[in-house]
């Protein structure tokens, strides 16, 4: 699999959406919440989270296990789909502890487990880091 141009800003996005995602949950964790930077942050880390979702049912890997090309990996798709659904559910009955722990299980399963899966080593970025980088 080459980086092409759909890979690229699926990686961009999933990279970016990581590190905005981390700023949404610390500005409303830390002693002095942050409102606005907390939902600015939350409006671009959802915005980077569908873009990196729509790019990722756009690649196939016919390499890996997978169902018409689509691998387990996949799976996190309607996941975060689902995720967000509740978060902003429960958002909209101002039920803000159960949005807050939706999103922390939407951000964990979406940026930590997906980022985890896509570094194994059988995977075209964890070849990049384990094989090349390594050169193990």
């Amino acid at each position: 699999m080459q980086p092409t141009p759909l890979i690229t800003v699926h990686m961009f996005a999933a990279l970016a959406g990581t590190a905005v995602g981390a700023v949404a949950l610390w500005a409303r964790r830390s002693a002095g919440a942050r409102p606005r930077l907390h939902r600015m942050a939350g409006h671009a880390w959802v915005l980077l989270m569908l873009v990196t979702a729509i790019s990722a049912l756009c690649i196939r890997d016919y390499q890996l296990p997978n169902l018409a090309g689509y691998t387990p990996i996949h799976l996190l798709v309607p996941l975060l789909f689902a995720g967000l659904l509740v978060a902003f559910g429960r958002l909209a009955r101002r039920d803000i502890a159960g949005h807050r722990r939706a999103m922390r299980i939407t951000y964990m399963g979406a940026c930590l487990v997906a980022g985890a899966f896509t570094l194994l080593p059988n995977r075209y970025l964890g070849g990049l880091l384990w094989h090349g980088l390594l050169g193990l």
